[in-house]
């Protein structure tokens, strides 16, 4: 059974549940308009569920906010991040704005981070790029939870990549995935509902495909989107993120969830923009991108399928019925809130209680 709640009543809950946690305000508000945002879309397993962990991060002292993103290095076209271990979520919006800046100076940036946490949904750093009208994309590495073709343990993180292009007056093309056939929070929420998992998610101890999503992370890694294709791009983004930052990498990387909660993690991630105007007219590259849409909407399509859309259309349209009409939370998102709740002691009238 879901819960609603309106987009401003949620913001302001998030926001005050990590006033409480003992971050500034500043940082709450821009923590609680990512992950708010990630929920409008529909992506559950990246937005409000996440923030419980967050705040116990915050108040255990391995995520900071007496402190803020810096520059430590940097170019024209490019750029080093220290996080200072705060909030993932600012850190990430500091440094796609540094790439931003950047780009429009140079064409095109790229900006690295180090000392960095989870960041939850990597789309939302893209889509910044693109609200400016440059491509966006971002990426972050992660401790390994996905195996590499013929391993029998997790090689590397389920390391996340987004992009975004902007169309003009349209809403984005915005595609953000995993490296793994699923995010690894998809099979934690099977798990929570009670629900059968695909045999293309895990592999068991014995590196054989399974539907237990119980295994999951103990005794199991997910697997790889397309097997090698998938693996490859998760070393590339280890190597942007981590390798190239000076953050850590693999197995050096802390756990956000199940880790000590005092310690920093040392995430890395990386941020590219590039300026569309420096490039070439921009009214030019619009009537492009529209054109190309358009002939992807046109497509024929098969049986049962009303047009082919391309990356966030359903996204979009789920955020502006959001927008009006609230967010369904489902009920393992809502659960997950109502024990933040407990934590913090904030008990908002829309939010049920805990159950004992």
């Amino acid at each position: 059974m879901s819960t609603r709640v309106s987009v401003a009543d949620l913001q302001s809950f998030c926001v005050e549940a990590l006033l409480r946690a003992g971050a500034k305000e500043s940082h709450a508000r821009t923590v609680a308009e990512v992950l708010v945002m990630t929920d409008t879309w529909g992506t559950f397993t990246h937005g409000t569920k996440l923030l419980r962990d967050y705040v116990k991060r915050v108040k255990s002292g391995g995520l900071r906010s007496d402190t803020d993103p810096t520059v430590v290095a940097g170019g024209p076209a490019w750029a080093i991040v220290d996080g200072g271990s705060c909030l993932a979520h600012v850190t990430s919006v500091f440094a796609m704005q540094q790439a931003i800046e950047r780009a429009k100076k140079t064409g095109i940036a790229y900006v690295g981070v180090r000392n960095s946490c989870h960041f939850g949904a990597a789309g939302y750093y893209a889509w910044l790029a693109a609200k400016e009208g440059l491509i966006g994309v971002s990426m972050a590495n992660d401790i390994p939870s996905v195996a590499a073709p013929g391993s029998r343990r997790s090689v590397t993180g389920s390391n996340p990549i987004a992009y975004a292009v902007p169309t003009g007056s349209g809403d984005p093309i915005l595609l953000d995935m995993a490296s793994s056939t699923v995010a690894g929070g998809k099979v934690y929420a099977a798990y929570q509902r009670g629900e059968p998992i695909p045999n293309n998610w895990i592999l068991d101890e014995e590196g054989r495909p399974s539907t237990d999503s119980s295994l999951y992370p103990a005794k199991a890694a997910l697997q790889p989107f397309a097997n090698h294709k998938g693996y490859g791009i998760a070393l590339l983004i280890e190597t942007l993120s981590g390798l190239l930052t000076g953050a850590q990498v693999t197995w050096q990387v802390g756990s956000w969830i199940w880790g000590d909660a005092t310690k920093p993690t040392g995430h890395g991630a990386a941020f590219i923009a590039i300026d569309i105007a420096t490039m070439g007219p921009r009214e030019v590259f619009e009537a492009r991108i529209n054109d190309l849409i358009g002939e992807i909407h046109a497509a024929p399509t098969a049986d049962g399928v009303e047009q082919v859309l391309v990356p966030h259309e359903k996204e979009w349209k789920r955020r502006r019925k959001a927008m009006v009409d609230g967010i369904d939370l489902p009920s393992d998102v809502a659960g997950k809130l109502a024990g933040l709740a407990d934590d913090v002691d904030l008990h908002p009238a829309w939010l049920p209680r805990a159950t004992p």
